[in-house]
């Protein structure tokens, strides 16, 4: 590590997309100016977790007067990396594969989905939500002709590793994985696992211990 470099905590990165949130909320709603009780209210945390989290990246709020909603919002957006648009390539076009592809959420925060990959010839050649699909052979080519970064895996858990060593080859930068598979990539190679099933089994403790 870099000396003076400061490391900023996952737990903190992970909480950005949530002020991201509450704070395009009132973007909406015309509020100017917010402070760090009320954005930390609507999340249920503490507003000195809130402050410490925005202290990281510098002094951005106004003493005495709270946050500017818009320069706060694009501080974060910048600090995200939303400033610059990145390409998506989803490995299968299950329902998962589909929902994403027809997700518009995903393009208002600057992440376009530029293809799909498949190895089903049922499903080459045609288009999901204007997006065509290709056949997984393609990846290769196809990553550099589209200038794809980030592989959304939503493959079967048998293939999910086999697939993320083509994604490697294939030269992506990135790893969204749906498949709940704990996968082996290079260091080099930045993985975000989403596993659902254990989200829902950590609601169902916490619904347990609530009803006793």
């Amino acid at each position: 590590m870099e000396e003076g470099l400061v490391v900023i905590p996952k737990a903190t990165i992970s909480r950005l997309p949530l002020y991201l949130q509450v704070l395009t909320e009132y973007h909406h709603l015309g509020i100017t100016l917010v402070s760090s009780e009320e954005i930390a209210q609507k999340l249920g945390i503490t507003s000195s977790q809130l402050r410490k989290d925005l202290s990281y990246f510098g002094g951005l709020g106004i003493r005495g007067a709270g946050y500017d909603v818009t320069c706060l919002l694009e501080k974060i957006k910048e600090i995200l990396g939303m400033q610059k648009k990145r390409r998506l390539a989803i490995i299968g076009a299950g329902k998962m594969g589909t929902a994403l592809a027809g997700y518009h959420g995903l393009q208002q925060h600057g992440l376009e989905v530029k293809a799909l990959f498949e190895i089903d010839k049922g499903k080459i050649g045609t288009t999901i939500a204007n997006i065509p699909i290709y056949p997984l052979a393609e990846l290769p080519d196809q990553t550099v002709r589209l200038g794809l970064e980030i592989a959304v895996l939503t493959v079967p858990v048998a293939a999910a590793q086999k697939v993320a060593d083509l994604v490697v080859e294939a030269g992506f930068e990135a790893i969204w994985n749906f498949a709940p598979i704990r996968l082996e990539v290079p260091d080099n190679i930045i993985v975000q696992n989403e596993d659902l099933v254990a989200g829902v089994l950590t609601l169902v403790h916490h619904l347990s211990r609530k009803i006793g």
